[in-house]
């Protein structure tokens, strides 16, 4: 059995997506960028943009129960390269005492231009007791 997490982002009905899928002791979050409420957040900015990202991810996390501690895996996208440093520190600055695995790639672009970078986080739930949870469609 899964469950669907979604956070009301104006793509996942649009698109047929949700936030998070949670499976067992694993959840999985979808691509998440500083976009909030519909409209992109700290544009020219990816270290603010980054922190924006990593909290939405979080939160879904949160929702399906789990926390920081439970992350085990990250994934960035990256438009520019030189914005690997402002990116990387604001990871290390919220994972550095987790440090999950992590791979940043360089994209060509993301769907809107105003995006600097997107992330994917993945988690394992080890405390075994997580309570089933689920939250409607927005």
């Amino acid at each position: 059995m899964s469950t669907r997490i979604f956070s009301g982002g104006p793509w996942e009905d649009r698109y047929g997506y949700a936030r998070a899928v949670v499976a067992g002791p694993r959840v999985w979050v979808s691509g998440c960028t500083a976009t909030v409420d519909g409209e992109v957040r700290h544009v020219g900015d990816a270290y603010r943009q980054m922190l924006t990202a990593i909290s939405i991810a979080l939160d879904a996390i949160g929702k399906a129960g789990g926390s920081l501690q439970d992350v085990v895996r990250t994934r960035i996208f990256l438009v520019k390269a030189e914005d690997f440093d402002a990116v990387g520190r604001a990871h290390g600055e919220v994972f550095g005492a987790v440090r999950p695995a992590c791979t940043s790639i360089q994209v060509a672009g993301l769907v809107d231009p105003r995006m600097l970078v997107e992330v994917e986080v993945e988690a394992y739930l080890n405390n075994g007791t997580r309570e089933e949870r689920s939250e409607e469609a927005p």
